[in-house]
């Protein structure tokens, strides 16, 4: 019976300390992107295991995350020398011949797994975020020591090095955000940050000589130039933008309204559907709902317990801002087409489940944010 009544107090400590309006924002921009991949295999657009998948990579997804959430953030990021090898490798091998691109993109940034593809670069994205923020949390009295500041570019320099050496330049984007957004919350100093900002010329000078391909260099130059490339590069992105505004206000309602001929509606233009579907209304929604999940990882980095928790909660918000802003940027023109997904709504198994990852270990930071609580000591 004492047993009983330890569990049932553990229970009811663990719901009284989760961030249920966090968990709730994200499971709602969730359930918003199943209900829109099911109007699109109603019409026909997709294939019914499309939708089939995403439900399934939330039930995982937040099983996953509540799991996550039970434990100390502390111990995970202690364990970064396990896994980080294991994030690492399966990057390697998509460089060997078990790497395969995937229809519509021009990077070869996935694995194949059977009946499963599988994107590494999500499973590197959560090491960088806590081993990174460990590393952080290690110097955090001496940050802008030069030897340290050194090691901390070399830290985010290899995943991100990776990340563009298989021509995935969206995601390194984001990885190279979060360098940034964690660098300057962690306290780095003025004397770094203005020449860093100085160098920005320079770095994009060389960028675009020796990093970027002509497909890329191209899409750039489309959004100073609109109208340039209508039937080629350009196509996609004004196909989206007509679905996007074909809404109007209210939108067209989610059945009924045929084929879409978006290409990767349900995917990296699901943004698009959401206009078409449910208007400008339903668009400033969802930039709602998104601003308060960003807002709501900014107050819980404000009471972690530790520097730690802090850099991890600042860590989870870069992924979720960068991916946002690129996502959207790109369905309204502002962006360049680099095949980022809209967090949590867009279809792709490998993506949600890490979102929901990377959600669970904030819920993690804010769970254990007092130093007399553990739910598992």
């Amino acid at each position: 019976m004492n047993n009983v009544k330890k569990i049932a107090a553990l229970v009811k400590k663990y719901f009284g300390n989760l961030d249920k309006l966090l968990l709730f924002a994200v499971c709602l921009c969730t359930v918003l992107g199943i209900v829109l991949i099911y109007s699109l295999a109603d019409s026909g657009t997709v294939v019914n295991s499309v939708y089939k998948t995403q439900v399934g990579s939330m039930i995982i997804g937040l099983i996953i995350c509540i799991f996550i959430s039970c434990f100390d953030y502390k111990d995970f990021a202690k364990l970064w020398f396990l896994y980080v090898p294991v994030a690492l490798v399966p990057v390697l091998l998509t460089f060997t011949k078990l790497g395969v691109g995937v229809e519509g993109t021009d990077d070869v940034a996935w694995l194949k797994l059977g009946p499963l593809t599988f994107q590494p670069a999500e499973l590197l994205k959560i090491a960088f975020l806590l081993s990174f923020s460990y590393h952080l949390y290690k110097v955090k009295d001496d940050i802008n020591n030069l030897i340290n500041i050194i090691l901390l570019c070399m830290h985010a320099g290899l995943p991100i090095a990776l990340i563009m050496k298989q021509g995935d330049h969206g995601t390194a984007l984001v990885f190279i955000m979060m360098f940034v957004i964690m660098m300057y919350s962690a306290g780095l100093s003025l004397i770094y940050i203005i020449p860093a900002i100085l160098a920005v010329p320079v770095v994009g000078y060389f960028a675009w000589q020796y990093a970027l391909g002509d497909v890329q260099k191209e899409r750039i130059m489309i959004l100073f130039n609109p109208g340039t490339d209508p039937e080629g590069l350009e196509w996609q992105q004004d196909l989206g933008l007509s679905s996007l505004t074909a809404g109007n206000i209210f939108g067209n309602g989610l059945f009924g309204n045929g084929k879409s001929n978006v290409p990767e509606i349900y995917n990296d233009f699901i943004f698009a559907y959401v206009g078409y579907v449910f208007g400008f209304v339903g668009c400033l929604a969802l930039i709602v709902v998104f601003a308060f999940i960003c807002i709501k990882l900014i107050a819980d980095s404000l009471v972690a317990r530790d520097e730690l928790g802090r850099n991890i909660c600042i860590g989870a918000f870069s992924i979720i801002f960068t991916h946002c802003v690129l996502n959207i940027g790109m369905v309204l023109k502002v962006m360049p087409v680099i095949g980022i997904p809209l967090p949590f709504v867009s279809a792709g198994g490998t993506a949600l489940v890490s979102m929901y990852i990377v959600i669970g270990i904030v819920l993690s930071a804010r769970q254990h944010n007092q130093k007399v609580y553990r739910m598992f000591a």
